[in-house]
């Protein structure tokens, strides 16, 4: 298929920004630019009850950086809404993540999460916990080692409770201490979740940002989140000693960016504001750059490279768009494909709270 978005992306320009999400979604979801989306892609972290969000604007285009500011808030039709769209693809092959997130005016943040996995536990092939999106107050005090063990616990016992094995990821944010990096390794470890998503948006401004829009506030994505996330990947892998895996986030818009994620411990790799700028054929292209990037390096796979150079990521702030010389490392588990769903590796550990 021939990649259109070259012609159409002017036209996405002259559109608000949440508008032209809207539109490109639309798109994938009729299949155009060679890429396929389910309409539950339409909901991004839905919540238990429907809620608008933040007051628009609320999305910012730096493009200049090359970056986009939201402050979306978890607007959401509400879970029933999503739930609806899960059961009309229900059998059909494909991977589909559902990213949980709660109403901003929920104090028992864990019963909404809850309830997500309760109403999706034979829909989804995996559930994300957001505990780390910078624009719905409170939630990143989750990341925080008591307030996490409280909420895995009780979210692997209700997944339990469902006789599903559905896999538990935890999604976290790029703005940690060391300590907290520790905390979060430790419980996820003990626990024995499935993986860990690597990372949300930041609310660090770097001071290299040219675009007008530098100050909005909100979670900043894209090119200026690459290093920062990277090295906090780096660092989980390591605590985490390679027994759980990583999905890599964070300002992937070319292979060697893909590659240094998988290097530096990711399993798997996430992108999202490269194709709002480059388009869906992006996608296509780190694929065929990354076969290549991994051959040139003496790896017959994604496994093999995993890891590779976490030390240097956490030594230094490093970055190459060539061929490296890395040491093996051992295998880390990936996922393959989907079959009833994901392969994710249960993580040894508690699976319940006791």
């Amino acid at each position: 298929m021939p990649n259109l978005y070259p012609i159409a992306r002017p036209i996405f320009g002259l559109l608000r920004p949440e508008a032209a999400r809207d539109v490109t979604i639309w798109c994938l979801e009729a299949g155009l630019g060679g890429l396929m989306v389910d309409r539950s892609a339409r909901q991004p972290d839905p919540s238990p009850r429907p809620q608008y969000g933040n007051p628009k604007p609320r999305v910012f285009r730096l493009r200049g950086d090359g970056a986009i500011i939201n402050r979306m808030g978890f607007n959401s039709r509400g879970l029933p809404y999503v739930l609806d769209r899960l059961r009309e693809r229900f059998g059909r092959q494909g991977i589909i993540g559902l990213n949980l997130g709660k109403n901003s005016d929920t104090e028992d943040a864990a019963a909404d999460y809850a309830e997500g996995i309760r109403s999706a536990a034979n829909l989804a092939s995996y559930f994300v916990v957001n505990v780390s999106s910078p624009n719905t107050p409170g939630l990143r005090d989750l990341q925080r080692r008591d307030p996490l063990e409280r909420l895995l616990g009780r979210l692997i016992n209700t997944r339990n409770a469902m006789n599903s094995k559905t896999p538990l990821l935890v999604k976290i944010a790029p703005d940690l201490s060391f300590e907290e990096c520790d905390d979060i390794a430790s419980v996820a470890l003990e626990y024995g979740v499935s993986g860990i998503i690597i990372s949300n948006t930041t609310i660090d401004r770097p001071a290299n940002l040219t675009s007008r829009t530098t100050n909005e506030a909100g979670g900043l994505s894209g090119k200026p989140l690459f290093d920062k996330s990277t090295e906090l990947l780096a660092r989980i892998h390591v605590l985490t000693k390679g027994q759980i895996s990583l999905i890599g986030v964070g300002g992937v818009a070319t292979a060697a960016d893909a590659y240094e994620k998988i290097c530096a411990g990711a399993s798997l790799v996430q992108l999202y504001t490269s194709v709002a700028f480059n388009g869906p054929m992006l996608v296509t292209e780190i694929k065929l750059g990354l076969a290549e990037l991994l051959k040139a390096n003496g790896f017959s796979s994604v496994r093999q490279a995993v890891g590779t150079r976490s030390a240097a990521w956490m030594g230094a702030n490093v970055r190459a768009d060539t061929a490296f010389t890395s040491l093996r490392h051992p295998e880390t588990p990936i996922l393959a494909r989907a079959r009833s769903g994901p392969d994710f590796p249960m993580s040894p550990g508690r699976r319940a709270a006791s």
